[in-house]
């Protein structure tokens, strides 16, 4: 049955004018390769200019650039210490007062500040990006690689590989088989959820299998599933036939994405200058050509992976679903492992509670949302723990800053202060790193440590700092601006159509327009 909703955006636009507006037929977004049950296709090889590396393996923005240290041992058990659960890093929040009060008391959470202007979202919609452009499954944690050796498993464009794999016909396992068309979408609990392996396993069945590893990310795979499926019924009803929406769909599913991307999360996580300067001004340090985008390790490893500083201990994941109470619990606890519902966010399950309620997540107005941890040092304790379900390889250690450290040394990552030098950005004082004194890496701090530490002196956590910031913005939009299927290179005056927001369209219009809103459930 349609809604007074599903109607109106039936009549917003007629199929010739989304035709004109979504771009349909000239350069809609094309799939290609083989897939594996659960692995999308990588990217034709193609050669970088800037870099002596393709883009189906990973690359460098500073390839000149020394190790910030060379991988002995001793260098390996200092970052170890560094990173180790209850060390440097660790918040140290008091898991024992519950998943509740850690969101409701902050002073049980006093080394791990809140983040006024994020919303607890913003860290998952940044691990969807991650996970669309990035997938490492093969380089040893710890062990200098050549990033040229490495293969990169997603493709590294923001085409949403992740959620449509190789297409209807290569990837048939993702798509309805009532409606090829149409992504498919699995059911169990009060409301939607990916689709599963009916094999007592729950495995999920999708492109990337790290779109299960908690039910925030889950939510998100979920959400956009359902907008392309919407988006299909809006097309066929503006005169589309068969087969001929799926590619104008996709395009446009793909083009609100990369709009999100530019102007709202980006701003949010680098600050709008940033932004506003390399629209403008161009990048000046990424610069692939047109079609040969790659992935440089210093974002993938270093600057990027700030997101890990932003997750909170818990969440309340929704408002009713727990036997019409909220249901809330810690992003992971060990208490959790082998339950069939269990007690934390983890993937890998279905039940009745398990669904995401946006309103906590993004701002709606109704006075729900929840903050963000702020950009900094210290990491929510519960990530010094990941199950290893939680981890790709799923091999030790489990925790997440260790495995981050030793990334450093796996790509011969260069310091912080290096880059920063490189990038004509004063580096941080020694004095600002003296924690690391006792490692020997004041002077030479890995990268990742390097951009937590500068957000945190320079733009006190609120979002990243000179160095981390314009590495995540100069890759984020070239990979827009190389790709010739993105709405910054096709029709860079583009707003989005499938809602009345147009050029105001963020986040809380993608999850209305999916039907994944609190308004649309009742809840």
């Amino acid at each position: 049955m349609k809604t007074a909703n599903d109607q109106s955006r039936s009549s917003r636009y007629s199929r010739r004018s989304f035709l004109r507006r979504a771009g349909a037929g000239a350069g809609a977004v094309a799939v290609s390769g083989g897939l594996g049950a659960a692995m999308a296709p990588r990217a034709a090889a193609a050669r970088s200019a800037t870099v002596s590396t393709g883009p189906t393996t990973f690359g460098r923005i500073f390839p000149n650039l020394p190790p910030f240290a060379a991988a002995t041992d001793d260098v390996k058990a200092a970052l170890k210490d560094l990173g180790k659960p209850g060390g440097l890093l660790d918040a140290k929040d008091d898991l024992s007062k519950g998943p509740v009060l850690l969101i409701t008391e902050p002073g049980l959470s006093a080394n791990n500040r809140n983040n006024p202007t994020h919303t607890a979202g913003t860290t998952f919609f940044g691990q969807f990006v991650d996970h669309d452009i990035t997938f490492d499954t093969g380089s040893p944690i710890g062990v200098p690689t050549n990033p040229g050796d490495a293969t990169n498993s997603r493709t590294p464009s923001l085409d949403l590989d992740s959620v449509y794999g190789a297409g209807p016909v290569a990837s048939p396992q993702l798509y309805d088989s009532a409606d090829h068309e149409k992504l498919r979408i699995g059911f169990g609990g009060l409301f939607e959820d990916v689709p599963r392996v009916d094999d007592g396993t729950n495995t999920a069945i999708v492109a990337d299998p790290r779109n299960d590893e908690q039910m925030i990310i889950s939510g998100l795979q979920c959400a956009f599933i359902l907008f392309h499926n919407n988006a299909v019924d809006w097309a066929r009803e503006n005169g589309y036939k068969n087969d001929s929406a799926f590619a104008a769909v996709r395009q446009l599913t793909t083009w609100h994405y990369h709009w999100l991307v530019v102007q709202e999360f980006l701003p949010q996580i680098v600050g709008q200058e940033i932004v506003d300067d390399v629209l403008r001004n161009h990048r000046r340090f990424y610069k692939p050509r047109m079609r040969e985008g790659f992935i440089p390790v210093e974002f993938q490893s270093g600057a990027y992976r700030f997101g890990h500083s932003m997750v909170r201990p818990s969440y309340r994941a929704n408002l009713h679903g727990d036997n019409g109470d909220p249901f809330f619990g810690m992003v992971f606890d060990p208490a959790g492992e082998g339950q069939a519902d269990p007690v934390d966010l983890r993937g890998g399950a279905r039940a009745p509670r398990r669904f995401i309620g946006w309103q906590t997540f993004f701002d709606f107005g109704d006075g729900n949302v929840k903050p963000n941890k702020r950009i900094d040092t210290k990491i929510s304790t519960p990530l010094f723990n990941l199950p290893l379900g939680a981890i790709a390889s799923h091999d030790t250690p489990q925790a997440l800053p260790q495995r981050n450290l030793l990334r450093q040394l796996t790509w011969s990552m260069p310091s912080g202060q290096s880059v920063a030098r490189a990038m004509g950005v004063t580096p941080l004082a020694d004095a600002d790193l003296a924690e690391l004194q006792p490692y020997g890496f004041q002077s030479s701090a890995p990268l990742w440590y390097y951009c937590l530490k500068e957000a945190e002196v320079v733009e006190d956590g609120l979002h990243l700092g000179p160095v981390g910031g314009r590495i995540v913005a100069e890759v984020l939009i070239g990979l827009l601006q190389s790709d010739p299927a993105s709405y910054l290179v096709q029709k860079p005056k583009w707003t989005p159509t499938l809602t009345s927001a147009g050029s105001s369209f963020r986040m809380t219009d993608f999850l209305t327009f999916a039907g994944v809103d609190p308004a649309s459930r009742g809840q």
